[in-house]
């Protein structure tokens, strides 16, 4: 096992790593008690399955090397279910590592099922098995242990012969295309580089009307700033039910604020308390055209149940034929707004209009059918049969 404490290896390692087809990442960090997560540990692995584990927290490292190495896009970055680690390097360097193939995805589109974890694929592409007993280790204490570095190596150790086998099969059957569509939109600055004026997009909102919403998003905005400048959770500063239960209320002194509850007296006297009474009024003094309109309910979309029913059945045929996972294609409330006539949903462009969306909106257009075949769901061409029934009906 190979612990990296130092910079002048990073830089090493890294010079080395940027020669390879591909690399290979995964991280250890902790996220209790803190906004941002703690980087604790980076497990890095090349082509040949040789890893290395580099301590983010040794005194003095310089983690620059690496940094750029995850930037370097002609050195692709192979990481399973990568969303996590990708959100911890965008804090870190502000940009994410680039390019990126996540083997959760490409696993999904290749039939491996809905989520498919790593320890699955290492059963099923190796024939191995991980030990993940160390999974809930405080990975900020050191040293660290043996059993830890060899858990943390593990989850890289494997993903050159996972990669390996996925990329030949996406070759196989013409879909890199879709993995690349996936992984261009799992990069977007705007998934990780969240405002916090949308903050209060986050809280369920109960049925709260336009001008409890306006202050809502202004107060949210003010708590997301005070927990990234100190570095604490949202709900610890102020659960989202009593930040709700302020933008109602709508309390206009300390006094009145701290009554809420949640939300002590002495920290309604303080500068959080003034941020957030400011915040009221600041949503007060919001014109009444420029409130936020409460979200539209995915349930309250006018569509026909059976018209989803049916839909239901047409992407469970066609992702069983395309052995690509359901869950990937379209969600119940996709569904939902292509039976309402929505023709903005995700299932309706790229790869999935390919393989789902076209027939969804034929089968929603009457185009389309669906028959029982020997205990088998098929597809017909709904106009060539009306046209038959008609030339039967003239016959007759």
């Amino acid at each position: 096992m190979t612990l990296i404490t130092d910079s002048r290896s990073v830089k090493d390692i890294c010079i080395s790593l940027a020669r390879e087809p591909f690399i290979c990442i995964d991280t250890e960090f902790m996220r209790e008690g803190t906004y941002w997560p703690r980087l604790c540990l980076i497990q890095l692995a090349d082509s040949e399955s040789n890893s290395f584990a580099v301590d983010p927290l040794a005194p003095h490292i310089d983690l620059a090397p690496l940094f750029d190495l995850l930037a370097n896009k002609l050195v692709p970055k192979v990481i399973h279910a990568a969303r996590q680690d990708i959100e911890i390097f965008f804090y870190l360097t502000g940009a994410a590592p680039n390019p990126i193939f996540d083997t959760q995805v490409a696993a999904m589109v290749c039939g491996f099922g809905e989520a498919v974890s790593y320890e699955t694929l290492v059963r099923k592409l190796t024939d191995a098995r991980i030990d993940k007993s160390s999974r809930f280790s405080d990975w900020s204490r050191r040293p660290l242990q043996k059993r830890q570095l060899e858990y943390a190596l593990a989850d890289v150790t494997y993903l050159p012969q996972i990669y390996r086998q996925l990329h030949e099969e996406l070759v196989t059957k013409g879909r890199n295309g879709w993995v690349s569509e996936e992984m261009a939109a799992l990069c977007s600055t705007a998934i990780y580089d969240l405002d916090p004026i949308d903050a209060w997009r986050k809280v369920k909102t109960r049925g709260a009307g336009p001008r409890t919403l306006a202050i809502l998003r202004e107060i949210a905005a003010v708590r997301e700033r005070w927990a990234r400048r100190h570095d604490l959770p949202r709900q610890r500063l102020l659960r989202d039910v009593s930040l709700l239960e302020v933008a109602s209320s709508r309390p206009n002194n300390a006094a009145q604020l701290g009554r809420i509850r949640g939300f002590s007296e002495g920290a309604a006297k303080g500068t959080l308390g003034s941020d957030l009474l400011k915040g009221i009024v600041r949503g007060l003094e919001v014109a009444k055209e420029e409130c936020p309109q409460p979200p539209k309910q995915k349930e309250t979309v006018n569509a026909s149940r059976a018209a989803v029913e049916l839909l239901k059945a047409l992407l469970k045929m066609r992702c069983e034929q395309h052995g690509v996972a359901q869950k990937l294609v379209a969600k119940t409330s996709d569904l939902v707004e292509i039976a309402a006539g929505v023709s903005t949903v995700p299932a309706l462009a790229g790869w999935r209009h390919d393989i789902f969306g076209s027939d969804a909106l034929k089968l929603m257009g009457g185009t389309l059918a669906l028959s029982i075949n020997e205990g088998t769901i098929c597809v017909i061409d709904a106009q060539v049969t009306n046209l038959k029934d008609e030339e039967s009906a003239n016959e007759v």
